[in-house]
């Protein structure tokens, strides 16, 4: 009797996982010569090797990575601050109060493109990390880079020490990074869903109206206005926020650097004036609009996420959607460079552990200050 209640157990549990439950696997390796992907310059294949700084397209890398050198303590190179503070959301206005959903959600039988989310409203803290060099002159306005997804708790060095030593070494100029926590969850119906997956300026103006004037007053820096002078950084959804925040908002950004970036359809609530959320930015946005003066660094894995989610609308492959980005990018004539990571998943984080400085380096290449202009 138990055996054959054991038996009638293991029947239901196998037909529940496999008919009821969404079904998660690990994303398979798409090969760099796969039919529709970009052809790609294919490096020596050692370990250590990034493209070359004065040239745009698509670079194959790995399958090893080695750190970077820059990303260790230089003795002499002097060292940049960091500072603190924390925003309530309660004090603020364009994402007063957050959000967050009950559970994921179910696809809308009525659009396929989106999900039907229930959520309830939150109030949050968002903590905002500053590196500030040591070569900053007090008073002077700064070039700076805004990026994504900061630390909520305490930062780690590597991108601090890895500006030491790129900003001592005159690769890049002396700039303010300013990290930027998201106000938490994911994706659809959260509040970091809501910040980063939005097709708008909205998070472009939220940054430029209540953080950035924080900023200065806690920290004591004057931030430049000059577009040029200003990079947005992010992986994932804090890629796609990257771009989106140079694209509706051109004259606040024109340098951006996203891993893994997530140009897929994620954006929610549903906009009939974006139906594709960011997979709209290769497949009309760029396209069929006038060039902007962006210059973007792209990189994603060849284990990249590919339709972690119940939607089946065949706009979730991470890889395909940073493809189609190259192939868009290079027919309207952009500054881009992009990385296809070789035994890299999502982040590229053993990638980007050797790219990370080339990649800073590269997206300020041809910076001159507006005075000097």
């Amino acid at each position: 009797m138990f055996q054959q209640r054991m038996t009638v157990l293991i029947a239901f549990l196998t037909f529940f996982f496999l008919f009821s439950a969404p079904a998660f696997s690990a994303p398979p390796t798409r090969p760099f010569d796969a039919p529709g992907a970009p052809e790609f310059v294919q490096l020596d294949g050692k370990s250590g090797v990034n493209p070359p700084l004065d040239a745009d397209g698509n670079f194959l890398i790995g399958p090893e990575y080695t750190p970077a050198p820059e990303r260790k303590v230089i003795q002499g190179v002097p060292q940049g601050k960091l500072q603190q503070f924390t925003m309530d959301s309660k004090n603020g206005k364009l994402f007063n109060p957050g959000i967050a959903r009950n559970v994921f959600g179910r696809v809308d039988p009525e659009n396929p493109k989106t999900l039907i989310v229930e959520t309830h409203e939150i109030d949050y803290r968002r903590q905002i990390t500053v590196y500030i060099p040591d070569q900053y002159v007090p008073g002077s306005e700064a070039p700076f880079m805004v990026c994504h997804d900061g630390p909520k708790g305490r930062p780690g060095m590597a991108l601090p020490r890895i500006l030491d030593n790129l900003i001592a070494q005159k690769r890049v100029p002396a700039m303010i990074v300013i990290m930027v926590a998201n106000g938490g969850g994911d994706a659809q119906g959260h509040e970091r869903g809501k910040e980063y997956d939005t097709m708008s300026g909205l998070f472009a103006e939220y940054i430029e109206t209540e953080v950035l004037p924080l900023v200065e007053k806690h920290c004591e820096v004057r931030l430049t206005s000059d577009p040029d002078g200003r990079a947005t950084m992010g992986s994932s959804s804090g890629g796609s926020a990257a771009l989106i925040m140079a694209w509706y908002r051109t004259d606040l950004y024109h340098r951006v650097l996203t891993t893994s970036g997530t140009f897929v359809n994620q954006q929610w609530p549903f906009n009939p004036a974006t139906p594709d959320g960011a997979w709209g930015f290769h497949n009309k946005l760029i396209p069929e609009s006038p060039k902007k003066p962006v210059r973007l660094f792209m990189a994603v894995g060849d284990r990249d996420n590919f339709n972690p989610n119940v939607m089946r609308d065949g706009m979730h492959d991470w890889v395909e959607a940073n493809h189609c980005m190259a192939r868009v990018l290079e027919a309207r004539g952009y500054h881009y460079q992009y990385l296809f990571c070789q035994n890299s998943g999502h982040g590229v984080g053993n990638a980007k552990s050797q790219f990370l400085p080339h990649a800073i380096e590269w997206v300020w290449k041809g910076y001159t200050p507006a005075q000097t202009r």
